[in-house]
């Protein structure tokens, strides 16, 4: 037989051949419509799982729009990427902290993940991903909206007024003179992540200031809108003398340390 041949016998002997064999014969789709139920089963099914990162999980959540008063089986959903676990960065906080506090960063992580990617996750979606009770996640969402963090359950999306969320807290630390350290002892994220967070928000000043909207830059950046916003409100909110100048020192050495490295490309 020659190698056309070959090939075409095993492709036949693939599970999605089968799956198509199977929507022709015993349903009697054409077989165009066949391939393209194949199509449709494999996105929803296995969705993006080639590009996903050691530590991280796909999830499928409420979409942030959805109406509260559906049924759970009617409730628009949207797939979303969480990173239950950031590697070093949770290593750091464990060292630091313990396993209690790295919990509590994971959920916050986790709801940030959410709604960046129009997903909203209920206390039983954390209680589920992170192997604990509901009773446990209602316990630190107390806690930490007791130090006027915002979290945004699908329980109180709505709620944003009656605090920030942590990568603003650990913004607004920083542009009133704290070091990493000492934003890291406070609010238990690595100072990796603070890094990130603060250089982000670097970037989210200066665009703005070369007159990008907020869309603009979160497409530029890949982050949330809402993130975008929230940056600028803290800056707003803290734009003292020290502040701007904490805020120009951080960017002089993030656009020359973004010049050594082009220049050594």
């Amino acid at each position: 037989m020659n190698e056309n041949g070959t090939i075409a016998r095993l492709q036949v002997k693939t599970p999605e051949q089968r799956f198509v064999r199977l929507l022709e014969q015993e349903f009697q789709f054409a077989p165009r419509v066949a391939q393209v139920i194949l199509a449709e089963a494999q996105a929803n099914l296995l969705g993006q799982s080639a590009h996903l990162r050691p530590g991280q999980v796909r999830v499928i959540l409420a979409k942030r729009q959805a109406s509260h008063g559906r049924p759970l089986r009617e409730t628009e959903t949207v797939e979303v990427t969480w990173t239950v676990d950031a590697g070093t960065e949770d290593q750091q906080v464990q060292q630091r902290h313990g396993a209690q506090k790295l919990r509590q960063v994971r959920l916050q992580r986790l709801l940030t993940e959410a709604l960046e990617q129009d997903g909203v996750a209920s206390q039983e979606d954390l209680a589920r991903v992170l192997h604990v009770s509901v009773r446990t996640i209602k316990r630190d969402i107390k806690s930490l909206t007791e130090q006027g963090l915002y979290l945004p359950t699908r329980g109180n999306l709505h709620g944003i007024g009656r605090g920030q969320t942590h990568k603003a807290q650990i913004i607004r630390r920083w542009l009133q003179g704290q070091t990493y350290d000492q934003i890291a002892l406070h609010t238990h994220h690595s100072s990796t992540a603070i890094n990130r967070y603060v250089q982000t928000f670097v970037r989210v000043i200066e665009l703005q200031r070369q007159g990008f909207s907020d869309s603009q830059i979160a497409l530029l950046l890949q982050i949330g809108v809402a993130l975008v916003q929230e940056y600028l409100a803290v800056y707003s909110q803290n734009d003292q003398p020290a502040s701007r100048q904490r805020l120009h020192e951080q960017l002089q050495r993030l656009n020359g340390a973004e010049r050594v490295k082009k220049g050594g490309r």
